[in-house]
């Protein structure tokens, strides 16, 4: 399917031109389900649609931080572009923002409308990957993520580990907030104040995750190879560096069935038909309804007083 000509889409003040709605992004693949059903055909079309019917719930995750843009412009078959630097071409109400890197600086797309989400939908730009600090204080990260990645497909071991690191999250009086990754495994998230470097958080989460290794060292490891890692579940922290990213709340991952990045609650935890690739645009918006997150986020904390709980526990 050639995908037709452009279609017109209204995002508040702005208009944004679809081209080739037709075009199919996610291609029907029998078994290629979550749960080894079919997996259902979805166009650039739906893609756009998904994204202006989440934008309520997903912009205030994306607003005024940096963006990686993950783009498949000939759908998930073919090839993938992970785009850092803005085009010039890109429309001049678009945000951007120009942030230092080794030798040089990259200048990020900033989503703050729907407008934007509509015209990066249309750039097949099917995953949004954001800087866990925003704009003006790059180097002050206002989230932390603990990725829980599993050595193949074994949702029982992530759920495991997002259980008992919330509890050990608890214990430092740090509330967080759990998330599907779209893919294998889950996010952990804990809102921060933004007064710590990307430096402090990265060690803080390391010590964190070395802490629930060292207690259950069957089971989970710290380590970056894969190689070392034995079959465990990997605690991953390396997302809290300075310049790199995470998936983005309500995100589409570039996979078969169009999956999406869903926040969830942590009673959600317990549901028997939950795996990391529970939600897709056909039915994320309706999750996203329940507001999961509702209140959690907005409990920023300072990391001082949970390093020291950490180190009383530590020993």
């Amino acid at each position: 399917m050639t995908g037709g000509a452009v279609r017109t889409v209204r995002a508040g003040r702005h208009t944004v031109e679809v081209h080739r709605p037709g075009k199919v992004l996610f291609p029907a693949d029998a078994g290629g389900g979550a749960d080894g059903g079919s997996a259902e055909e979805y166009t650039k079309g739906d893609l756009v649609d998904y994204y202006r019917a989440v934008a309520p719930f997903m912009l205030p995750h994306l607003r005024g931080r940096p963006l990686m843009l993950e783009r498949h412009p000939d759908g998930v078959g073919g090839p993938r572009f992970m785009q850092k630097n803005t085009p010039e071409h890109y429309p001049d109400r678009i945000g951007r923002v120009e942030v230092d890197k080794e030798g040089g600086t990259v200048c990020h797309t900033v989503c703050d409308d729907t407008a934007t989400l509509l015209h990066l939908a249309d750039q097949a730009a099917l995953t949004l990957h954001r800087w866990l600090s925003r704009t003006g204080r790059v180097d002050r990260p206002d989230r932390m993520v603990f990725d829980l990645d599993p050595a193949g497909d074994d949702f029982g071991a992530v759920r495991e580990a997002a259980r008992l690191l919330g509890e050990l999250l608890d214990e430092l009086r740090l509330p967080s907030a759990l998330m599907t990754t779209g893919s294998r495994g889950l996010h952990v998230v804990v809102a921060l104040n933004g007064r710590q470097d990307c430096d402090t958080v990265r060690e803080f989460a390391r010590d964190v995750a070395e802490v629930l290794a060292a207690a259950h060292p069957d089971r989970f490891t710290t380590a970056a190879r894969k190689k070392d890692r034995g079959g465990r579940l990997h605690l991953d922290i390396q997302r809290n560096a300075y310049a790199q990213t995470a998936v983005a709340p309500f995100t589409v991952r570039a996979r078969s069935g169009a999956p999406v990045a869903t926040p969830l609650s942590w009673d959600q935890l317990d549901d028997p038909g939950l795996h990391a690739r529970r939600w897709s645009i056909a039915d994320a918006v309706d999750q996203a309804r329940t507001r999961p997150w509702a209140g959690v986020l907005s409990r920023a904390r300072a990391l001082g007083p949970a390093r020291r709980r950490l180190e009383a526990l530590r020993g």
